[in-house]
């Protein structure tokens, strides 16, 4: 089970950071050759990363990292919105304490300190950790679980349009509206500005991805 997870980790990991990239593909023996492992378990974290949608498992040929097109950046976000403003009313209906609202908070300063020293890789790192705690803190299990495969894989898109976007300055203050309103037990409000942003957020992606013929990531 070790040599699983480790598998799972490495080859994951190198396909978010777009170390292999789109459309990559790799035989079996070869990809648990690179690894210094045997076949069971890279077989074994190859079909966990299917199921996520990661690569596709080709009998006999090994796998193959399945590209996205904008259209498909454009359903994940339509899901992944929906996922996330459920989230938010399922902790802004608990009112919860601001003990509880700590690891946004802290994911927020993170974001507002990256971005003023220009650090975009940091900011991107500190953004995904408000959304994982938001997921985190519905305490719904299975939607958090969904929401995170969704979001691994927009992962590529988001940081290859890291760099071709404006600085984030709208995203860190609707970031802010959001935690305030929860902060004042104003959850309906917080879900609508959420929503709001998730929306423009995916919209800006999709236009970028459109604009820079970015057609397979």
């Amino acid at each position: 089970m070790r040599a699983v997870t480790r598998a799972y980790d490495i080859i994951k990991q190198n396909i978010l950071e777009n170390r292999s990239p789109p459309g990559h593909q790799v035989l079996e023996q070869e990809l648990a050759d690179s690894l210094s492992m045997s076949r069971t378990p890279v077989r074994e974290a190859l079909i966990r990363l299917s199921e996520e949608g990661l690569v596709e498992v080709i009998p006999r040929r090994g796998m193959r990292v399945v590209p996205l097109s904008p259209v498909d950046m454009q359903e994940i976000y339509e899901v992944l919105t929906g996922l996330e403003t459920t989230a938010l009313e399922l902790l802004g209906r608990r009112n919860p304490a601001p003990a509880e609202l700590a690891p946004l908070q802290k994911a927020m300063e993170r974001m507002e300190a990256a971005l003023r020293r220009d650090d975009l890789q940091g900011w991107a790192q500190a953004d995904e950790r408000f959304h994982r705690a938001l997921l985190t803190l519905s305490g719904n299990r299975r939607l958090a679980a969904m929401a995170a495969m969704l979001s691994d894989q927009a992962h590529r898109a988001r940081m290859i349009t890291l760099r071709l976007r404006d600085k984030p300055v709208d995203s860190n203050r609707e970031h802010r509206q959001v935690l305030e309103s929860l902060k004042k037990k104003r959850w309906k409000q917080a879900r609508r500005l959420h929503r709001e942003h998730r929306i423009r957020t995916a919209r800006a992606l999709v236009e970028l991805l459109t604009r820079y013929r970015l057609q397979h990531l």
